[in-house]
């Protein structure tokens, strides 16, 4: 079992937790103990199938597929980033888990001869309850790339979690993001290429909508990724500076 396992597994229930498995991947412990993860990266398949060394996994694997039972997953988009090609199948094997997707991950999941069993294709605009989760799927914007990617917003144990998946700043979808009350958390990219957040809109982000929490993601997985977490620092500072934030390192976690 590897690290990050052992760290879930071991985080005391009665407490809502979550956990930076590194890229824009992030996992939910409820204070059931109910497991929500969301955009995992756990293999290698990027760089394998891009064939592009830019794309060559920088930051060590600290959960196998096989190694904890999730009871639901979010996949955002079909980049392989987030809907992971090798991990997937290893995490639906054992017939509990349910997968949201976005629409276009569906010619994913039929090249890899996955029944839809226990998955459920999503738009921006759909709630879901599962368990401790209520997921509402919102609007982001990626770019042609990936027009049918979404953000999520998790409501759980009376929290509001923001993951704002791949998207560039679009602060006139203000009101859409704040509809279900102030995030407690916001997790949002800093990378600033493929069309995402930069370090500067991520803060500028952050000031309009207020989270309590606003941790960066999706810097230090490729080389061609980019993203400065010294920057966003500085920017947070300057344009929020009455905010808080926070940087995870991959396996850290931090009770909300």
């Amino acid at each position: 079992m590897n690290t990050l396992a052992q760290t879930i597994i071991s985080a005391k229930t009665g407490k809502t937790t979550l956990f930076s498995a590194g890229q824009a991947g992030y996992i939910i412990k409820s204070s059931s103990g109910q497991l929500l993860g969301i955009d995992l990266y756990l293999s290698d398949c990027v760089e394998r199938l891009e064939g592009n060394i830019g794309f060559k996994r920088l930051l060590p694997r600290l959960l196998a597929p096989y190694d904890i039972a999730f009871d639901c997953l979010i996949a955002t988009h079909p980049h392989f980033d987030h809907f992971d090609f090798d991990s997937i199948p290893e995490l639906m094997s054992n017939g509990t888990t349910h997968l949201f997707a976005s629409v276009e991950c569906e010619g994913l999941v039929r090249e890899l001869r996955m029944t839809n069993d226990g998955i459920t294709y999503i738009k921006p605009g759909d709630t879901y309850e599962q368990g401790d989760f209520t997921l509402h799927f919102v609007n982001c914007d990626h770019g042609t790339g990936a027009p049918d990617a979404v953000g999520v917003i998790v409501e759980v144990d009376g929290k509001i979690i923001y993951e704002a998946g791949d998207t560039c700043l679009r602060l006139d979808r203000a009101d859409e993001y704040l509809a279900f009350g102030q995030p407690d958390v916001m997790i949002a990219p800093i990378n600033g290429a493929y069309g995402n957040l930069n370090e500067e809109d991520c803060a500028r982000l952050a000031a309009t909508l207020k989270p309590k929490l606003t941790i960066p993601c999706h810097y230090g997985m490729f080389a061609l990724h980019g993203g400065n977490p010294g920057l966003f620092m500085n920017k947070m500072r300057e344009i929020c500076p009455e905010l808080s934030y926070t940087l995870l390192t991959q396996g850290e976690a931090v009770t909300i």
